[in-house]
């Protein structure tokens, strides 16, 4: 007996083990307590709850050295967020990571020899490692797993090269914190050259490093971004913001719009900050934005009171005062020794008559090392630096005070556009400013100017009303048909006068130029463009409809000198449909311009618009269904050629039911490209200070941040589909509720009441199934986050597949947006500050 009990005892111990290491790794546990192991040789590894994360032992491409790391659990290109043997690899697969004896997270080769650990003084025999779906590993008692508050030992604070939201970049007192090392290549995990972190200095900024040497910084931070980044926003994509502990402790958080987003940055192995997006649809990372992106990003790259602008040619240049050190290097294109003073300032002569002044630099990333002052307005702030000789510039900055600069200027990037960069007011000598009587000859010059430019324009004005009142009357009296269509004789008027030969080369495409009509063949066409010929009014002008001498209907689009739009977006027209053949596009048949006139001459549309019908109450019942049906997947797949199948990537910016034009047939064709933007082949995303397009059409990160993409249109087409479903406009409320057209389709579908959204004219034409597949479709492209929204491909997918289950929509919240029918607008650089004091840009109707 005493034998069988001294057998069972440690067999019932080994059972014991074993079930519990099978019930850990067979059911992807997130936690190691003591006595449990992860072994590289039987491939363990542990999941975080929500399956986001894994932990366990990897090699980097062509390598066969063994780490122990964190990685992304569902993306098949494995890419790594933490190593904890970075330096210590371990040469075969026998490594065993474990909790010691003393309660340490440890690493152990094949000969029991310890490789790393977590390193604690804390003497504990109830310890456990609990991997969270933020990818922090925490080491904690039994008792507290995953509580942050509590956790011995935590991966977040011993990042290698990347940051997740959820980490915490520290301020280090008034020291710079190196929190964050690159690789040494992209295949081999040990510290490189490159670190990223935080210096504290008052404001602080975020700064890469190349050793101890300065490589890029991301400029002051102002309580909602950092000033140097230019496309940084506080909305959508950006979630930074400075948090102060219970203790006074600071530190840079940073939280995504959604906790389904995978969003990190990462300093790479060749000097790069780069934030990356996964982007669940096509199955990739999409960068967001990388620094330094241009040279002129690259730290002091034009020295000491220098300058550096980007579209420069050269890109560097003296601050007015200055002048190149040395002369002959500078004009060699060796920038680094920077600029000095080409005079004294009035201080450093004794010059008590005199003071000096102080010349304003706008749109520039502020330069380093500011020294930060507490003043009540800007004009003490600059008396501050006015009184201290040894200053050589200040800025009083919304979000930071007053900042002065007692040293040399240093890494100043000269922004092109308004909305980037803050002003700096350089301090100058009496002379460099002018004195009084250089004013009273500026001010004699601007008196001038401004009586000339008067007498000038009534001028213009009387001859302008003394003129014909069209310069088609003044047609030679041959017959009609005896007047050309097409002007042989304009290509070198019309590439000098108005495009260059790039252009031209553009719209040509390499094929034929786009052909030119005569003047006065298309004047007589729409009959000395009368009102009776008027077919509407757009943003860009009067369209006519006129009649070519072979019979030929056409569109005349005339530009209008009161037009909100202008040459810019007809060259682009002309560039970009030219080269766009698709049967749902509308055709452009060529171009018009003499002296002042430009216009475009399309196919004629005899239906008009798809608002004409949609919205007519009158007109509703004759599209029936399975016509509105149709036009939606001819909208689709014409959006789809210009996303995908063109051989330029297009995104128009303007889709709207005002842009859809029908034919005799009823068949859609999408018009009006003066607001589309051609993408490069690996371009997924730009951002512009110009926001085009129209109220209720335009996707949320485009109307209030100026980014865009195809999933711009992708919203807009969103909302078409459920105006086209509806028979209503986006501006449609109902009567005993306040909703726009989104959020009640919205509601209908939680409802399971989607068929209640159908236009009430043909409901007995339609098909139940293919209405609520709409609306579903409709939804999912109206979704506040972009990443959510399916491409066209998608969609069309979706439209003609009867059998493939839709996705569920996430709720749309960005349904406050002020519609306006068929008000287009445009947005010129102003800006403007909400509420809650993120910066945003002024919206103007046109």
């Amino acid at each position: 007996m005493g034998n069988t009990n001294n057998f069972t005892h440690p067999m019932s111990l080994f059972i014991s083990s074993v079930f519990c290491i099978f019930a850990l790794f067979s059911e992807a546990a997130n936690t190691i307590t003591q006595g449990q192991q992860i072994k590289d040789s039987e491939n363990h590894t542990i999941i975080s709850s929500g399956r986001i994360f894994e932990l366990g032992f990897f090699s980097p491409d062509d390598s066969s050295s063994r780490y122990v790391g964190i990685w992304y659990f569902n993306i098949a290109a494995k890419t790594i967020v933490w190593v904890a043997n970075r330096e210590n690899p371990i040469a075969k697969r026998d490594g065993i990571l474990t909790i010691g004896e003393d309660g340490n997270l440890i690493l152990l080769d094949g000969n029991g020899n310890s490789i790393w650990s977590s390193n604690l003084s804390t003497n504990t025999s109830y310890s456990a490692a609990t991997l969270m779906d933020s990818g922090d590993l925490m080491l904690s008692s039994n008792d507290s797993i995953g509580d942050p508050n509590k956790a011995y030992w935590r991966s977040f604070d011993h990042p290698t090269d990347t940051f997740l939201p959820g980490m915490k970049a520290r301020l280090n007192g008034t020291q710079e914190n190196h929190m964050f090392k690159s690789w040494k290549s992209s295949t081999d995990p040990s510290a490189g050259n490159f670190t990223m972190g935080v210096d504290s200095r008052d404001p602080p900024q975020i700064v890469i490093w190349e050793n101890t040497k300065r490589r890029w910084r991301s400029g002051h931070w102002n309580g909602l971004e950092f000033l140097g980044v230019p496309d940084m926003k506080g909305l959508y994509y950006y979630g930074f913001k400075l948090v102060t502990d219970d203790d006074g402790t600071k530190y840079f958080a940073f939280t995504t719009q959604s906790s389904s987003q995978l969003l990190r940055f990462r300093i790479t192995y060749d000097g790069y900050e780069k934030e990356l997006l996964w982007n669940e649809t096509s199955k990739e990372w999409t960068l967001l934005q990388s620094q330094p992106n241009n040279s002129c990003e690259e730290y002091n790259k034009c020295g000491d009171f220098g300058r550096c602008t980007a579209e420069g040619s050269p890109i560097c240049s003296c601050l007015k005062g200055f002048k190149p050190k040395n002369s002959d290097e500078w004009s060699k294109g060796n920038w680094s020794g920077g600029c000095v003073r080409e005079s004294l300032l009035q201080c450093q002569t004794n010059n008590s008559m005199k003071s000096d002044g102080f010349w304003e630099l706008k749109n520039v990333k502020l330069p380093d090392f500011a020294d930060l002052v507490l003043v009540k307005d800007v004009d003490e702030c600059r008396e501050r630096c006015l009184g201290n000789c040894s200053c050589n510039a200040y800025a009083y900055v919304d979000g930071i005070n007053c900042m002065i600069w007692n040293g040399n200027l240093v890494d100043n990037l000269q922004f092109e556009e308004d909305a980037y960069g803050r002003s700096l007011y350089i301090r100058l000598s009496h002379s460099e400013l002018g004195g009084e009587s250089n004013i009273i000859l500026i001010i004699i010059i601007v008196v001038l100017a401004v009586f000339g430019a008067l007498l000038l324009s009534i001028s213009i004005w009387v001859l302008w009303r003394c003129r014909p009142k069209l310069k088609g009357s003044s047609v030679s009296r041959k017959e009609d048909n005896e007047i050309p269509v097409f002007d042989n004789n304009k290509s070198k008027e019309y590439s000098t006068e108005c495009f260059s030969s790039e252009i031209i080369s553009d719209m040509s495409g390499g094929g034929p130029e786009l052909p030119l009509f005569n003047f006065n063949c298309i004047a007589v066409a729409t009959n000395y463009f009368s009102n009776e010929n008027m077919l509407g009014q757009g943003g860009f002008g009067p369209v006519y409809k006129g009649k070519l001498p072979g019979g030929q209907d056409i569109a005349v689009k005339r530009l209008s000198k009161k037009s909100g739009q202008g040459i810019l977006e007809f060259k682009n027209e002309i560039i970009l449909i030219a080269r766009l053949q698709h049967r749902n596009l509308v055709r452009l048949l060529g171009c018009c311009i003499e002296e002042e006139e430009k216009m475009l001459i399309y196919e004629y549309m005899p239906n008009k618009s798809l608002n004409s019908f949609i919205f007519d109450p009158a007109k509703q019942a004759q599209l029936d269904w399975s016509k509105r049906f149709s036009i939606i997947e001819g909208i689709a797949r014409g959006l789809l050629y210009l996303h995908r199948d063109s051989r330029l990537r297009i995104i128009h910016r303007d889709l709207k039911a005002g842009n859809i034009l029908l034919n005799e047939e009823m068949n859609p064709k999408i018009s009006d490209f003066g607001m589309a933007r051609i993408f490069g082949g690996n371009q997924n995303e730009a951002n512009t200070v110009r926001v085009v397009g129209t109220y209720g059409y335009m996707a949320p990160e485009y109307a209030m941040e100026g980014l865009f993409s195809v999933k711009s249109d992708v919203y807009s087409f969103g909302v078409l589909v459920l105006e086209i479903v509806s028979g209503r406009r986006c501006t449609s409320v109902q009567q005993t509720e306040n909703l726009n057209l989104i959020r009640r389709a919205w509601n209908l579908w939680q409802e399971n009441k989607g068929l209640e959204l159908l236009d009430p004219s043909i409901k007995d034409s339609c098909s139940e199934n293919e209405v609520l597949r709409c609306i579903q479709v409709g939804l999912l492209c109206v979704q506040d986050s972009a990443l959510n929204r399916p491409t066209m491909s998608s969609v069309m997918l979706m439209l003609e597949g009867e059998s493939i289950s839709l996705p569920l929509p996430r709720e749309p919240t960005f349904t406050s947006m002020r519609c306006s029918i068929d008000k287009d607008l445009f947005m010129e650089s102003l800006e403007a500050v909400s509420s809650n004091n993120i910066s945003l840009s002024t919206v103007i109707g046109r």
